[in-house]
Parts: C-alpha cells; sequence; structure tokens
C-alpha cells in the first residue's frame, strides 16, 4: 500500500537522487541487471565496477587452464545465446569476450563507472534513498541499489604461519601473475579445490616439479568436454538449434546439482555420480595409494564438486607429487609439513579460494539500512536470511542478485534472470504507485526463511558425512543458504510472489 496523508505524501525527499538504480559491480551479474532495467523502461541505472574491465570472475581469473564448470549453452543469457563457443565448456577467455559483447551491444558501457571501489552504502531514511560512499572520497546518490558484487570475488589467503615470508614467488590463482615464467620451477600449490582443478594439469607438463598440498580430496567427475568444430557451430545457427542444446545442458546441471543436492533422499541421482565419479577415479590414476589420497571420504555434493579429464591424471606424472601431510608452516624456502619434511619451492600458488561468509564480503562493503541498523550485524544476530535471496527487511530499496537462500546451484544466468523478474516486478509497481520506498516485510522474510529450513531433511548437505568435507557452503551457524528449489519453482515463485509481501510507501515529489 502507499502510505500518505490526506494533504500530502509523509516522505518528502530532500533532493532527488544521481541515478534511479546504482548497481554494484561489473561481473554478469551487473550486465544482466542492467539489460534487464532497460528492457524494462529503467533506464536511468548507473553500474559501478571496481576493476578497469566488465566480466567479474572472467576479468579476474586468468589462471592456466581456466575455464567455465557447466556447459557453455547453459552458461550465457537466455536473450543472448552464442553459437560461436569453441568448446562445450568454453575457456575463460571467451566468458570474458561475451561479457564485453553484451556491455556493447546493449548499450551498457556509457553507463558503467570503471575504477570505482563503493565502501559503504547508507540508506537516507527522510529522502528514501541511498548514499554510496567511494574509495576515493566520492559519493553516489541512488534511490534504487542491487547488489552484484557476487560472493566469490576476494581471494582469501590460508592462515599458515610465515606464509608472508616465503621468498620466492606468491600468487593467488584469483589474480595470477603472467610475468611469472614456470618453466624449469619447484612449484607447490596449496588446495584440491576447482581452480586447482584446472591450474595442476595446465602448469604440470611446464614445471621441473609440482607438490600438491591437499587437505581434503575433491570429488572429480568425467567432463563431457570437446571442440566445437566449424559444422556443428554453423549448425547452431538452425532455427530451433540453440533452444535445444540450451534445453538438454539445462536439464544435465539440473541434474548434476539442483536435483542431486536439495532432494538427495528423494532421488538417487547423488549415488549414480558416486558411482561414476570412484570409476573415473579408477580408471585415471595408477598407483593404489595415490588413488585412495584422492578418493572423497564425504558424500558427492557436500562441497563444489568438479569435472576435469585431465586433474586426475596429472597424478600419474614423476614430477608431480601429492602431499597429504598438514602444513606446519612455511619459510623463506619452502614449505614444512608437520611430519618435519621441508618440501623446498620456487613458486608458491594459493588455490585457496574466496572468502565466503567472513565479516567484511557479503556484501564486500558495509550497509546501514533504516534506523542505523547494520546489514552485516543483522545477519550476525539472525542468521543469514533474505526473502527469495533479494531482500531483507529493514533495507529499503536495496536489492541483492546473489542473497543468502537465492542461488539454487543451477547456471548462474539462471539466478541473475530469475532475481531480476523478482526486482523488476518490485520497481514497476513502485513506479505504478508513485512509492519512493520497497522494503520486504519481516512477515514475509520470516515465512521464506522457514520455508527454507523446512527443506533441510532433503539436502545432501546435512547428513553425517558432511562434517568432514570442509565445505564453504557452510557458514558458521552450520547452515547452507542455498535455495532449495528446482529451477522451475524458482522462476515460478519469483515473477509470481504476492507484491503484498512488500511495503511500496512514500511519494517522489
Amino acid at each position: 500500500m502507499t502510505r500518505t496523508t490526506d494533504s500530502q505524501p509523509d516522505h518528502q525527499p530532500d533532493h532527488q537522487p544521481d541515478h534511479e538504480v546504482a548497481i554494484i559491480g561489473g561481473g554478469f551479474s551487473g550486465i544482466g541487471a542492467a539489460i534487464l532495467l532497460d528492457k524494462a523502461g529503467f533506464d536511468d541505472y548507473l553500474m559501478i565496477e571496481e576493476g578497469d574491465g566488465v566480466g567479474g570472475a572472467w576479468h579476474w581469473n586468468t589462471y592456466p587452464g581456466v575455464a567455465v564448470d557447466i556447459p557453455s549453452f547453459s552458461y550465457q543469457f537466455s536473450f543472448e545465446q552464442q553459437a560461436g563457443w569453441s568448446r562445450v565448456y568454453a575457456p575463460g577467455r571467451e566468458l570474458k569476450r561475451y561479457a564485453e559483447h553484451c556491455v556493447d551491444k546493449y548499450d551498457v558501457r556509457r553507463r558503467t563507472r570503471f575504477g570505482t571501489r563503493v565502501v559503504s552504502a547508507d540508506f537516507d531514511d527522510a529522502a528514501d534513498l541511498w548514499t554510496l560512499g567511494t574509495a576515493d572520497g566520492g559519493t553516489i546518490t541512488a534511490r534504487h541499489v542491487i547488489g552484484a558484487t557476487g560472493v566469490l570475488t576476494q581471494p582469501k589467503p590460508p592462515e599458515i604461519d610465515g606464509i608472508y615470508d616465503f621468498a620466492g614467488t606468491v600468487m593467488h590463482t584469483a589474480r595470477w601473475d603472467h610475468d611469472v615464467d614456470l618453466t624449469g620451477k619447484r612449484v607447490a600449490i596449496i588446495g584440491t579445490g576447482a581452480s586447482a582443478v584446472q591450474v595442476i594439469p595446465s602448469i604440470a607438463p611446464d614445471v621441473a616439479h609440482l607438490t600438491v598440498f591437499q587437505r581434503t580430496p575433491i570429488w572429480c567427475l568425467p567432463k563431457l568436454d570437446t571442440r566445437l568444430p566449424l559444422p556443428a557451430r554453423l549448425a547452431m545457427r538452425v532455427p530451433g538449434a540453440k533452444a535445444a542444446t540450451r534445453l538438454a545442458s539445462q536439464t544435465f546441471v539440473e541434474l548434476t546439482f539442483p536435483l542431486a543436492a536439495h532432494f538427495h533422499n528423494l532421488l538417487p541421482v547423488a549415488g549414480v555420480g558416486e558411482r561414476l565419479g570412484h570409476a573415473h577415479l579408477r580408471a585415471a590414476v595408477k598407483d593404489p595409494e595415490v588413488r585412495e589420497k584422492l578418493t572423497p571420504k564425504y558424500a558427492l555434493g557436500c562441497k563444489r564438486p568438479s569435472f576435469s579429464n585431465s586433474y586426475l591424471q596429472a597424478f600419474n606424472r614423476t614430477n608431480v607429487h601429492l602431499e597429504t601431510t598438514s602444513i606446519e608452516r612455511i619459510t623463506p624456502t619452502g614449505v614444512v609439513t608437520t611430519d618435519g619434511i621441508e618440501h623446498e619451492v620456487d613458486v608458491l600458488v594459493l588455490a585457496t579460494g574466496f572468502k565466503v561468509f567472513e565479516k567484511g564480503n557479503m556484501p564486500a562493503f558495509s550497509v546501514t539500512g533504516a534506523g542505523g541498523t547494520d546489514l552485516e550485524s543483522w545477519w550476525e544476530e539472525n542468521r543469514f536470511q533474505a526473502y527469495q535471496g533479494v531482500s531483507v527487511p529493514g533495507f529499503p530499496n536495496f536489492f541483492a542478485i546473489l542473497g543468502p537462500y537465492g542461488y539454487n546451484g543451477s547456471s548462474y544466468f539462471n539466478l541473475i534472470e530469475t532475481q531480476m523478474a523478482h526486482i523488476v516486478r518490485c520497481l514497476r509497481q513502485a513506479r505504478r504507485t508513485g512509492s519512493t520506498r520497497v522494503e520486504v516485510t519481516a512477515e514475509a522474510n520470516a515465512r521464506y526463511f522457514e520455508s527454507m529450513l523446512g527443506r533441510r531433511k532433503h539436502q545432501v548437505f546435512f547428513q553425517p558425512s558432511c562434517s568432514t568435507a570442509n565445505s564453504y557452503y557452510f557458514d558458521a551457524n552450520g547452515d547452507v543458504p542455498f535455495r532449495a528449489s528446482t529451477t522451475l519453482e524458482t522462476m515460478w515463485t519469483s515473477s509470481r510472489f504476492d507484491l503484498d509481501d512488500y511495503r511500496f510507501e512514500g511519494a517522489a515529489s
């Protein structure tokens, strides 16, 4: 409803904002938000990006072997499908090129401010607008804010004694230094997560020796990857071909995560995947002792699995050593494990992932809502939660693409389009009613949160074996803030939620 008196609205903004909408982040979330705002008639937006180019993860991550980990046919906008992918799983440079294509085709670039890091967002209760503070001391005001910074953006160095004493080269996979030549070098890589799975087989043939320090083995499944020859790419231009290929790809993605993870107790998909993973491991690794070390002891889905046809095989090489003894400390010349052995290396590669639920990461800037409420503190007191992953009560006009319980594990592009359908519905209703303040009700948020918690009994994450997985999916409360829904359900509910779940108040003038 619109809150007014007989004579005039009780919200009188002191001034008009610089923009109707500010989008924080220039990755695919931000790009998709910008395009879909434009399509819906909201063209007064500014996309704010810390880096000097668009693409987000595909701008920052340029390590050897970087590629998408779901089929390219799913990893793209439904309204901008490409026919020219070189492989089923496109390499990172093609995703970066796709991002550049999108911002140019849809005229987003001229409404983007690069090299600008947002450090704070403060809501003005009297004016119903947000003031964004930037690292250079500037400010930007907007009626509405869309947080599109993602989660896996801030590299997380390992908490190991002496890491800053290492005299050689240290680099995180997310900030790869291409000036460093690894040829003939002794290299250590800490971590065996998704980026390590791609880096290890890419650099193993060039280095003198590669020591891989593993804490927890990763589930690695065969990758249905192949180069797409020109005839196949040309065939994709035939009417209906792209749609059919995308449908097959989406079905595969749905089976391998949303259904397997969220309906673990109802569908035997994970069991099939585990048998496939064990068979892949037996076929790929010759040494039975190494094979045993690479065998996960937790259920498939407890943490992010990977797909590769070369990662496991890399451990057959004579110059690759898998070390599972815990690291005690880093010295100027190498890595010392708890058995007292020092592994001397020239280059130390940190494949240790990103900050997720740590302070200062969700989001990576301070957010102060109505009445001076701090978002990070609110989540600390109430657990991570957001209505359909988009809105939090007490934070009017602030929407997230990747909020808690928003992402169901399907294609990230499905998430972007689904969340934007939700956000655009809110903005259109605000425009129809002349409202300057849009806020989800505490009741609607609580109802959604309880519905998500009620589905836990079917999810893979809450079975006993997941306690040994060391998964970043879990927050400090033991919650896993995924949206426990099929992709079709997320699309349906985001387009049809009850608008009375929000309060629309105030007036623009």
